[in-house]
Order: C-alpha cells, then structure tokens, then sequence
C-alpha cells in the first residue's frame, strides 16, 4: 500500500469526460447562470471576488484576504484545508495565515483556526474570548488580550511558545517561523523561541518601535521615526533595508524577503528574489496593506483590489478573473483549464512546461483537457491544438487533424474521438495506452488515465488497454449499459444509465468504493486517489483519498453542473449547462440519459432548460 506525500508526486489526474464531451457538462438540478468555478483540495480558487478587501494575510503557499462585510476569501495551497474557512464565514475582523494554518479574530474577541494542526497550532486555548490580535507562526500561534497578555498554543519545540515574564502591556504580536516577538508599550521588542541565526536578539536601543514583523529566520522593527530595522538571519539582505531608509508605514517579513510600504503608496522590497517575490509589479503606487509568504508576495491597492506577484505554484498570486461565464473545467497536475462562453480557454497554474500558454487565436474552443504538464483545445471545427510538454509526442496530433469531437489527455498521451467513431491516440506508449484494440469503430467516448485509456462503445460496453498493474483495465461483469467514463491515475470509474457508478483499479483509499446510496448520478471524474460523482439534483459525492481535503465538498453543495478532478484537488463548475436539443430518450426529460443517445452532436450554451416544456409522458 503507497502512503504519504512524497508517493503522490508520482500520480497523474485526468479530467471527467462526459459522452463526446471531455469536460463533464451535465445538467443537475436547477441552473444559474454564473458559471463560476468552486475547487477545494490541495488547490483552491477564491469563493469569492477579490475585491473589496481591507486585510491580506500570506501564508507559506495559501493567501488569505478580509473583505468589508467581515468574510474572508482563502486561496492557494489548500493541502491541509488551511483555505477551508469554517463556517459562518462572517464576523472576522483579522487575519493570520502560518505555513499550513490560518486564523481569524472575530469581532466578539474569539479566534477561530483552521488547516494543519498536528502541532495543535489551531487548538485555541480557553476562554476563547477578548483577543484583540492574532498572529501565525510555521507551526505555532498566538493571541493578542485585551488586558495585554499574550497567549501561545502548538509546536514549542524552539521555546516559542515560553511567554517571558511579565507577561504584561503587550500591544502588538508577530511570529516567525519557530519564534515570536512582541511589542510593548514603551516600544521595546521582546522576542523569544529559536534563535540561532539571532532572530531573537533585538538591536540596541531597544526603544522607539511602532510595529513587528517575524520572517523564516529573521525579524523587523518599524521605528517611530519611519525607519525599519532588521536583524537575524542575512544571507540573501533580509536585513538590509535599502536606502533611503525612512517614510515607511508598514512592513512584512517573508521567508528570506522583506517588504516595506511607504507614506506615498510604493513598496519597497529587498532579500531572496529567486522567485520574483521582490519584483513589486508596476504601476508601484496606492497600496495600503502589504503580506509576504514564503516565495510570494501581496499587496492591497486603495480600491480593495489585490495585487500578487513572486511563486504562484498553487496558485496563491495570480487568480483569474472574472470567476465568471465558464462552461467547462479540466484539471491537470498542478495547471488547470476553464472554457468560457465565448469560446476562449483561461489558464492558471503551474506553467513550467507552457501548460498554461495556449496558442493564438484563443478563440472558437469547444472542449478541454489537461494532461500532466499538456493541455489540449478542441476547436470548433474538430481540429484539436496542444501546448505544454511534449517529451514524448503527446502534443503531436496526427495528419489529418480533422474531424475530432472529443479529446482527453493521460500522463504523457492524448487521445482524440473522430466524428465516424475511431479513437486516435499519441504520445507515449510504454504500457500501449496509445494501441487502440480492434475493431477501432462505434466509440462515443473517451477517457484518459495515468497510463491506461478507456474508450465507450455506442452498445454502453467499455474497452480499456494499457497499463493495468491494478486491474484498472478489468471492467466488471456485467460490461453493459454504460453511458459515461471516467479515470484516475490508476483507477477506472463507469456510469450506468441507471443512475449508478461502477468503480475498479486501485483502491488502497477507497477510491472505487462508492458510497451509498450508489444512485442519480450523472457524471464522474477521477483523480489520483479520488473520485467523484455529480448527482441530479446537482450535488457532489466525493470519496478516496482526503488528506488534501478533496473530498470535503465546500457547502453550499447544490447547482453544480459539472466536476473535474485534479492531482490533489477537486472542481466544480456552477452555472451554464448545455442544450441537448430535445429529449432522445422519451422520458420526460433532457437528462445524462440524453447525452448518451446524442454522441458528439451537442452544443454549449447558458439558457438551458432541464425539462422538455413540450415533453408529453409516453
């Protein structure tokens, strides 16, 4: 059995298809018309405009912003839930975000804290009550009273959580990675926890400070007079504020960075720029609030909006916007894909490989995959066009690229449906994911695993090949009445038209083992140790593998049309469903059944009706 982190690295995701559709689009319940993206996971969008923000808080690859009606807004790295906001997500009046955790002050004075908590860095001690300031170290947290103690809670193996005595007329609190620093009344510093690089040892005279801040291994003073001082650990000039150094408001400390924000609106930033977290975007002026994390920086402008810039791996920077107008979603390894309603492709993510760079002209895209580190659009006149890795050949369509109505993407292999009902497939072929069995004819559908693909036949009878070191190529018995397919990294998923899912491969996590009751469904997807299905009344069922919180479906969960799942994380789309142009079935409705019958022959759009108005019962 593969447990752990490190294991995971090695898993591959692919995108639900739906029918001829590679984007699992389905009807669910009723429909509004956003066609906003929801995720949660490892990877995790806003749930909500990043606008109107007062506060921003970065953590070690999550973000964290307060808006004005008291909410907060959490995106990025969500591999311990630490973007979760618990609910009532309202009422918070500051916020604190450390390496895998977060925390909000509420307005009643208590904290409320989520993510990561082996260290018990979110166990807030009792009486949770009259906190007037928060802080979040790596591991540990802290807690601001009104009578000025401090209170401390998680990891203190550095001593970071050892108050000094008195513990008294503290006003303001800042936590590094392993160690703490509070600013008294008089404007004297005291800091206490790990102290090998000096971190600790505040620089004479030890008076006049107006704020703190606590880096990785370094910390800083904001003086009276508008200078910042640093100390502690200076390998890459964390500590050197350049010159002149004077006019400053505020200032955070990052992993090995520094920022400083002066009375005009501009930002200064010095230390580690190996990632571009120092590189403050232009226009540099109007901010009011700035935030640094570990390898990523923020700022606040006057008009609540934000600006991100630096290591953006999860996605903690660059947000796309408007969250808006999406008709289908594709999840690759770490990039993911969105298909807007005038036929465009939104990218964000991981773009070491160009994933994320599609091609010119960004128009008249009909369907989305994401491999590994490719991509792949569908264009309206059945040409399929690919970016990203191509090591292997996975973004070399064969001649003639005509004629495709679907695609999906593996590991490193691509597959294409041709509108007379053969499967293409190229890119690597290690364990023959690219060797389409014979008869090559009467498919609807297709699916792309880490190493193994699967391919629907018009009868409801998959066929797999490749890989199939965990019988992900076994279909059950009886391999009949199948409509939709779906796989994971090393697991297959099969929708039946009676509403229920078929599960087999890998299942050390539970990925295949469907919860009860295993009915009404009307589309699946399959990560790397997860699954998911959408219900008919538009709600999502997730089951596998949850250390990133993938399977925790954010509430509410209602009016979602679609699904996708990603490496660690989880989509769903709201909003714009499709138009089946009748139902094809005679039942009543214009369902997934509907769907089936159609093939490739359907179009997006965002006025759909899910019943026929016209439909008499037979």
């Amino acid at each position: 059995m593969r447990s752990g982190r490190e294991d995971k690295r090695r898993i591959f995701i692919r995108v639900v298809l739906v029918c001829s559709f590679v984007s699992a689009i389905v009807s669910g319940g009723p429909i509004d018309a956003e066609g906003g993206i929801v995720s949660w996971g490892s990877r995790k969008l806003p749930d909500q405009p990043l606008t109107n923000l007062t506060q921003i808080a970065a953590g070690y690859k999550h973000s964290l912003g307060l808006k004005t009606d008291g909410s907060i807004v959490a995106w990025g790295d969500n591999w311990d839930g630490q973007c979760d906001v618990p609910w009532p997500n309202m009422g918070f009046m500051a916020i604190a975000a450390g390496d895998g955790h977060s925390l909000g002050l509420k307005s009643d004075g208590s904290i409320v804290a989520w993510g990561r908590n082996y260290e018990s860095q979110c166990n807030v001690p009792l009486p949770n009550t009259n906190f007037t300031a928060i802080a979040a170290g790596g591991y540990h947290s802290l807690g601001l009273k009104t009578d000025g103690s401090i209170v401390t809670w998680g990891w203190n193996f550095d001593g970071q959580g050892d108050m000094p005595l008195p513990n008294t007329n503290f006003t303001a609190i800042a936590a590094g990675r392993d160690h703490s620093v509070g600013l008294k009344t008089d404007g004297s510093i005291v800091a206490w926890g790990d102290n090998w690089a000096g971190q600790c040892d505040v620089p004479l005279p030890n008076r006049g400070f107006t704020a703190i801040a606590g880096g990785d291994f370094h910390s800083l003073g904001l003086k009276r007079n508008g200078s910042i001082m640093g100390w502690g650990y200076n390998e890459y000039g964390q500590c050197d504020v350049p010159s002149p150094n004077k006019n400053f408001t505020g200032m955070t400390a990052g992993w090995d960075h520094s920022l400083g924000l002066k009375t005009d609106g501009s930002i200064v930033s010095w230390g580690r720029n190996n990632y571009g977290q120092c590189d403050v975007p232009s226009p540099n002026r109007g901010f009011t609030a700035i935030a640094a994390g570990v390898r990523h920086s923020l700022g606040l402008t006057t008009d609540g909006s934000l600006v991100g810039w630096g290591n953006d791996e999860y996605g903690q920077c660059d947000v796309p916007s408007p969250n808006t107008g999406f008709t289908a979603i594709a999840a690759g390894w770490d990039h993911l894909l969105g298909l807007t309603t005038d036929g465009s492709i939104v990218t964000w993510g991981d773009n070491w490989a160009g994933q994320c760079d599609v091609p010119s002209p960004n128009t008249n895209f009909s369907a989305i995959a994401a491999g590994r580190l490719h991509s792949l659009g569908l264009k309206a006149d059945g040409s399929i066009v690919t970016w990203g890795d191509n090591w292997a050949g996975q973004c070399d369509v064969p001649s003639p690229n005509t004629n495709f109505s679907a695609l999906a993407a593996g590991d490193f292999h691509s597959l294409g449906l041709k509108t007379d009902g053969s499967i293409v497939a190229w890119g690597d072929n290690w364990a023959g994911q690219c060797d389409v069995p014979s008869p090559n004819t009467a498919f609807t559908a297709l699916a792309a695993g880490g190493h193994h693909s699967l391919g629907l036949k018009t009868d409801g009878l998959i066929v797999p090949w490749g890989w199939n070191d965990y019988a992900q190529c076994d279909v059950p018995s009886p391999n009949t009445g199948f409509t939709v397919i779906a796989a994971g990294y090393g697991h297959s998923l099969g929708l039946k038209t009676d509403g229920s899912i078929v599960a087999w491969g890998d299942n050390d996590y539970g990925q295949c083992d469907v919860p009860s009751p295993n009915t009404d469904f009307s589309a699946i997807a399959g990560g790397g140790y997860h699954s998911l299905g959408l219900k008919t009344d538009g709600s999502i069922v997730a089951w596998g593998w949850n250390e990133s919180g993938e399977c925790d479906v954010p509430s509410p969960n209602s009016n979602f049309t679609a699904i996708a799942a990603g490496q660690w994380y989880s989509l769903g789309l709201r909003g714009c469903a499709f138009d089946l142009a009748g139902d094809l079935n005679n039942d009543c409705k214009v369902n997934m059944l509907d769907v089936a019958r159609m093939g490739s022959n359907w179009l997006i759009h965002c006025n759909t009706y899910p019943y026929d108005a016209a439909c008499v019962p037979k």
